[in-house]
């Protein structure tokens, strides 16, 4: 029989014999109740009402002998046993007679003696009652106590019999288990069963089998196989470096070798730290390894002088985990230093950015020219223009002035990715910067309408910052916090002071920056798709890298719908 089966059959006989020994309790408990709530709801109100009657029909009062008349009335309606409402009746005829001679001692003693009757009758009710309830309870434990006995009975050759059918064949197959786990692979299991252990036994001699085969295979496979991974690693043309969990530099490639200058006896097998206190580039490989992170990538590439030249290389750490057998948790055994030569794209990139540079520094010369003629243009000593020309006229001149905002922005990006900016970082007043970019863009406010509303402190401490490019950053978070908000609306501006930052925050009315996009728009000429706003998606590339360039720092927050506020984030001034 299949061990669910078996399970099964145990639990559900079990289930079926609690539900019959709850059917049995149940079924005696209500009869019990049954006769308890009869005795008391019919007998003993009969006999309460007695007592009443008779108290009152000895004091003799007028009150007395109304409250006589109330219980003789609540008596008339309840009732119950045989000939108890022809008593009922007689006490009533007596009643009767007695109101109209209260000094009548012969009709009250058949009134006392009529409510003795009553009570006599009610109690013998009770005592009959009474046997009932007892022969119900008997009868109650009787058949209880056979069905917990059988229950009993069962149960216990279950407990006896199911958890050894089930427990023996797993502490066999865990003895099993040990011999092979101490390499005895000639261990079988035999359970001639025809359920799961013995297809689990099956199973694991198929297992045992195969062991013993590997064990016995030729070790110089195996050996062979380690040279061939070794030789693979050797002939990557990425550097790679491997450490054990200690830390201790296990192998290591050619081009490891070469940039380390450094050769295998005087690497392999030495602890990494210890050869870091000579070498600083091994120093810089093995800084940031963390165990709490399986990939460390750096930030930027690493400039390392490889194959007579300057190269670039990206550092990749892998963290090595394996779960031991028997173990839930992984555990860490060692680390893999990955050096990714991107010297080739570097170098595309730098000359990129060096035809961005040449091309936009180009540009600005035609375009200063083309403006200077719009101003010639404008002039009306020169002569007058119709409404058609001067409509050509200003389309040109915001077309020019597009033109050069976009050549100044490339500008100032090539200018940070060659690492050519030049910052003057000194003591400034947070408001003075704000002061200027709210001038700077006063008039495209005008223009549509728009109030800028300002929150700043009468006193604040001063920032450590470049005026000139915090200023460019504030007016490019104004105008575009214009060019977004709907006419008439205001824009909030403010200074806020914390304990060692300064934050000055712009916050809009637009209609905000949906969730999917709020962690791309600092990215490089990223746009948010659908708008049509011009620009080119360097601003806040631009304004990111301006304030991380001054140890400060730009965030958003953002509620589609709703507007946007963006934060700079500025060190006090010490």
């Amino acid at each position: 029989m299949k061990i669910k089966t078996k399970l099964t059959l145990g639990v559900g006989l079990l289930f079926f014999l609690i539900l019959l020994l709850s059917t049995v309790s149940a079924r005696y408990l209500i009869a019990l109740k049954s006769d308890t709530e009869n005795v008391l709801v019919d007998n003993y109100r009969t006999l309460e009402y007695s007592r009443n009657m008779l108290n009152s029909l000895e004091n003799g009062t007028e009150e007395d002998l109304k409250k006589l008349e109330e219980n003789l009335i609540k008596q008339e309606n309840n009732t119950t046993e045989i000939n108890e409402n022809d008593v009922t009746q007689e006490l009533r005829k007596h009643f009767n007679l007695f109101k109209q001679n209260q000094k009548d001692e012969v009709i009250k003693s058949e009134i006392r003696k009529d409510i003795f009757e009553l009570m006599d009758m009610n109690m013998q009710s009770i005592q009959r009652k009474s046997e009932m309830a007892k022969q119900t309870a008997n009868k109650a434990v009787f058949w209880i106590a056979i069905t917990g006995a059988l229950c009993f009975l069962i149960a216990f050759v279950l407990l006896i019999n199911l958890p050894s059918n089930i427990a023996n064949p797993i502490k066999e197959l865990t003895e099993s288990i040990k011999q092979i786990a101490d390499k005895n692979y000639s261990e079988r299991v035999n359970f001639e069963k025809n359920n799961e252990f013995g297809a689990l036994a099956k199973s694991f001699n198929v297992m045992a089998q195969k062991l013993e085969t590997y064990n016995n295979s030729n070790l110089a496979k195996l050996m062979m196989e380690k040279k061939r991974v070794e030789t693979l690693i050797d002939k990557m043309h990425d550097p790679v470096i491997g450490l054990d969990e200690k830390m201790r530099i296990i192998f290591a490639n050619e081009e490891a070798n070469q940039i380390l200058g450094l050769t295998d006896s005087e690497l392999i097998g030495f602890q990494s730290k210890d050869l870091a206190l000579k070498n600083d580039l091994l120093r810089a490989l093995i800084t940031d390894i963390d165990e709490s992170n399986a990939h460390k990538n750096g930030s930027k590439p690493m400039k390392i002088f490889a194959n007579g030249k300057e190269s670039y290389f990206e550092k990749d750490i892998q963290h090595i985990t394996i779960t031991p057998t028997g173990e839930n948790l992984p555990k860490v055994v060692g680390h893999v230093i990955l050096l990714r030569n991107v010297t080739e794209y570097k170098e595309l990139d730098f000359a990129k950015t060096n035809f961005i540079a040449t091309v936009s520094h180009e540009f600005k010369t035609p375009i200063s020219s083309i403006k200077m003629s719009l101003q010639l243009l404008e002039n009306e000593q020169i002569g007058k223009l119709n409404d058609e020309q001067r409509n050509l006229v200003e389309s040109i001149k915001d077309d020019a002035y597009r033109l050069l905002k976009i050549t100044g922005e490339l500008l100032n990006m090539t200018q940070l990715e060659s690492g050519n900016i030049q910052l003057s970082i000194l003591p400034s007043d947070p408001r003075e910067i704000l002061q200027y970019a709210i001038n700077a863009t006063k008039t495209q406010a005008d223009q549509k309408q728009i109030q800028l509303k300002v929150d700043c402190p009468e006193q604040i401490s001063l920032v450590q910052a470049d005026n000139e490019k915090t200023a460019w950053v504030l007016t490019n978070l104004i105008s575009n916090a214009i060019r977004y908000s709907y006419d008439n609306s205001t824009i909030n501006l403010s200074i806020q002071e914390h304990s060692t930052k300064i934050l000055i925050s712009v916050k809009d009315s637009g209609q905000g920056i949906s969730p999917q996009y709020k962690d791309k728009i600092f990215d490089r000429y990223f746009r948010v798709p659908g708008t049509k706003k011009e620009g080119t998606g360097l601003g806040l590339a631009i304004s990111k890298e301006f304030m991380e360039a001054q140890g400060g720092q730009i965030s958003v927050e953002s509620e589609f719908g709703a507007g946007s506020t963006f934060v700079l984030t500025l060190n006090k001034s010490i």
